[in-house]
């Protein structure tokens, strides 16, 4: 096979099954189309509103309260969140927990997040005799090129970093200019766009076409599911002298087209009027179109080979760092190898450092009214996202995750106070641009979840504990307790004794899910739900590792030390599951999607075989309750799975977790797709499967979670052999991986300055460290996971040590 390649013989029918390209910033979905090529277009900071109240519009909470409602003994909507708060507990203790789901309807903020949106889309004629015969596409995964064939035409396209543009150029004897249909002027590209626009058109003197689009995004943006009059409105004030707007920031296309020796070429940039989440945004268009403009001169100063190998050097620096091989395993395998190439493609593509963090779809969308908004949703999908950052050694396109988490932590000091009466920060399940953190309208299941800083956290501590070297850990740990202070303040005073001495939040709920009362009710609010027990747990112990000996913490410190023994331990049912909810409960979904309850697991790293082999187990009874009532049902939902099977060690469910990310939750193109019956294909693109497969994947074959660097842990019996290259693991490890015949052959392990422990199956028999051509004493290390053997020896940082196996 041709590794790194997606071909197909079609092209695209709709925007699943386009093929993406992006450098963060500018992204395009391309369709493929003969003769003339249709891309979707986006900017990573193209939203709608502003920044304060206008990142949430103008909603009327109680003109959508479901008919009927009972509110005897509720207070007032406008009770103050503290007042809410104390009502919220004293219900939950009391055992009243239909009461407590009312009452936390009334601690919404009756507004919601605003909207990613669309550019438009861009259409570009290239070959006006086409007829699209010995059509073909390709997606070049490793160069981030897109390639088309038609007629005796080649078009090539790509986004480049270096550059901030798109290029697109055609060339053969069917494109326009090279014998055929209009030999002299380029047609020009024209966008379509949802969004009131000026568009000018005009030729210099070079004979380039040059279009400039200008145009504002909407002032507001309510989501697809909110059903009111005006869900899309446009501001039509004038900028102030500064040029900034209240909302609805001012946007700017340039896109040029030229004839090239052979054919055509598209040179296209755009830019925004986004100054900063905290910052009122810019509506001068001219003065953005500039910036624009001045993105495309330099690129059109440049023949498309230079740029081209600007941009694939650029791509190389980061693709390259990691490799999995899996050619030798036969077809299965090299589908499931493409899966991988496909997700760090989109991460390459969608998050640079400087950028915004990848949102639900990456940094691509088509739609005005994109699917849940089109934003960062943090029960799950923006932090798998990036789960694989750190394993594949692309720390630096982790940081647009950690300046959101950072950012966050700012603007959630207000919600903590105003919703809870509390300290640190509180960020609930929908965040945005502005970096809106309140609670919004809707159901209590996903809206009254103040959790999201808690686990953005764990992103940070990810960054340090993979740090290379002494110094870069320093620099991160910095980082890291800013945000974890925030956080664990916040947890502090979520907890509350529940009677018998422990501490538990209250209230909590399980991200998305509810349980049914005795009288037939579904609802969601309690407390000590076991996500929120593990978040906690985790917040807190981090905190102390990493500032707990700074003066300056001392006194949250003390409070963090004084509650953890005191957390109540996830519970253990009847079954032998670990439970989602603090007791026994009846659940409304029993094949719900989230596994929240198994966060301990994967991703946190509390519950290994080695530290609760018992909770393990429970893990795994519980995972297998949840999948035999249906679970995984979307791509990022199985992508959870994969990870959670790798963990449990369990390769029959890790491979046919892959099989159904493959075979039914993705598009044509590879994309990871989500169930929308309002949709016209039925389904959408999310960008998390898509990575979160790529983290699974690689802990099927490295894992560094317990304690050692664990080796074919789970390796699945269709990967028979291949080799994986430059995982970075914590402790700032890198490690390659050979193996053949399901069996490992050798390793290598450049060291980091962390410790370093090797985990390796026992069936291989004793293995034979070897640094700078000299064999190296190794010491056992107990304990080790079931069917392995562990092993240290002296190292130093950078030392280069070969682990093989000579007896076999």
């Amino acid at each position: 096979m041709t590794r790194h390649v997606i071909r197909l013989d079609t092209p695209a029918p709709s925007f699943i099954d386009s093929f993406l390209l992006g450098d963060g910033r500018l992204g395009a979905a391309l369709r493929g189309r003969p003769g003339t090529e249709e891309m979707d277009l986006n900017l990573d900071t193209l939203w709608s509103g502003g920044p304060g109240e206008h990142g949430a519009g103008p909603q009327d909470a109680a003109a959508l309260a479901e008919p009927g409602d009972d509110d005897a003994g509720v207070p007032d909507v406008e009770a103050p969140g503290p007042v809410l708060l104390t009502e919220i507990r004293a219900a939950i203790a009391g055992g009243d927990l239909a009461r407590a789901e009312q009452l936390a309807r009334r601690n919404q903020s009756g507004r919601w997040t605003q909207a990613y949106q669309p550019v438009g889309r861009l259409r570009w004629t290239y070959a006006t005799d086409a007829d699209g015969s010995s059509y073909a596409r390709e997606l070049d995964l490793r160069d981030g090129v897109a390639r088309s064939t038609h007629d005796g035409v080649t078009v090539e396209t790509f986004v480049s970093a270096p550059a901030g543009v798109l290029v697109s150029r055609a060339t053969g004897a069917g494109a326009d200019g090279a014998g055929t249909a209009n030999p002299e002027g380029a047609v020009a590209a024209v966008l379509d766009t949802p969004h009131p626009v000026r568009t000018t058109t005009t030729v210099d003197g070079a004979g380039r076409t040059w279009t400039v689009v200008t145009g504002r995004a909407p002032a507001t943006c309510l989501p697809g599911y909110v059903d009111l009059a005006e869900p899309v409105a446009y501001a039509d004030d004038q900028p102030e002298a500064d040029g900034s707007v209240a909302a609805g920031m001012g946007f700017a296309v340039v896109a040029v087209t030229e004839a090239v020796p052979g054919g055509r070429r598209l040179v296209v940039a755009g830019a925004t009027g986004f100054r900063g989440w905290d910052r009122r945004p810019g509506a001068d268009v001219d003065a953005i179109a500039q910036t624009a403009r001045d993105q495309v001169a330099a690129a059109l100063e440049c023949r498309t080979e230079d740029l081209l190998a600007e941009h694939v050097a650029d791509r190389r620096r980061l693709v390259d760092r990691v490799d999995l091989d899996l050619s030798a395993s036969g077809d299965d395998a090299a589908a499931h190898e493409r899966a991988f190439d496909l997700g760090r493609h989109l991460l390459v593509s969608s998050s640079r450092p400087g950028t915004q963090a990848a949102n639900l779809q990456g940094i691509w969308n088509a739609d005005a009214r994109p699917a849940w908004s089109g934003n960062y949703t943090t029960n799950i999908n923006l932090e798998m996202a990036y789960w694989p950052a750190e394993l594949l050694d692309l720390a630096e396109l982790h940081t647009p995750l950690l300046d959101l988490a950072r950012d966050l932590a700012v603007a959630g000091t207000a919600t903590a106070r105003r919703c809870y009466g509390a300290r640190g920060a509180a960020v609930h399940h929908n965040t945005d641009l502005w970096r809106f953190t309140e609670p919004v309208d809707g159901e209590p299941q996903w809206a009254a979840w103040p959790s999201a800083l808690w686990w953005l956290a764990h992103h940070l501590v990810e960054h340090v504990d993979f740090a290379g070297s002494g110094a870069e850990r320093a620099g991160r740990t910095v980082g890291a307790v800013a945000v974890l202070r925030a956080g664990a303040a916040f947890a502090l005073d979520m907890l509350v004794d529940d009677g018998t001495g422990t501490l538990v939040v209250s209230p909590s709920t399980s991200p998305e899910h509810r349980f049914v009362l005795d009288g037939g009710a579904e609802v969601a609010v309690g407390a000590g739900a076991a996500m929120d027990q593990e978040l906690v747990r985790e917040v807190l112990s981090s905190y102390l590792a990493l500032a707990g000996d700074d003066p300056g913490e001392a006194a949250l410190a003390a409070e963090a030390r004084a509650a953890l023994p005191r957390l109540r331990e996830v519970a253990v049912g009847r079954a032998g599951d670990l439970l989602e909810w603090a007791d026994e409960r009846r659940p409304a979904e029993p094949g719900h999607r989230h596994v929240s309850h198994l966060y301990g697991a994967f991703p946190g790293s509390r519950i290994t075989a080695t530290r609760e082999p018992a909770l393990l187990e429970a893990v795994r009874r519980a995972l297998a309750l949840r999948l035999a009532n249906g679970s995984g049902y979307t791509g990022w939902s199985q992508a959870w799975i994969l990870c959670l099977a790798a963990r449990l060690r369990d390769t029959a469910l890790a491979e046919h977790s892959i099989d159904l990310l493959l075979r039914t939750l993705t598009s044509a193109s590879g994309l990871d797709l989500h169930p929308h019956e309002d949709w016209p294909e039925g389904q959408v693109f999310q960008i998390d499967g898509n990575l979160g497969v790529v983290a699974g994947m690689v802990e099927l074959i490295v894992q560094s979670h317990d304690g050692a660097v664990s080796l074919l842990p789970a390796l699945p019996d269709r990967w028979p052999a291949g080799r994986l290259t430059g995982v970075r693991t914590r402790g700032g490890h890198r490690v390659d991986v050979r193996w053949s015949g399901g069996h490992l052959d050798a390793a290598t392990v450049t060291a980091g300055d962390g410790p370093l422990v090797l985990e390796v199956p026992e069936r291989r028999g004793p293995a034979v460290v070897v640094c700078g051509g000299a064999a190296v004493p190794t010491t056992a290390v107990v304990p080790a996971a079931p069917g392995c053997s562990r092993l240290t020896f002296p190292t130093r940082p950078g030392a280069v040590h070969s682990l093989s196996f000579p007896s076999r």
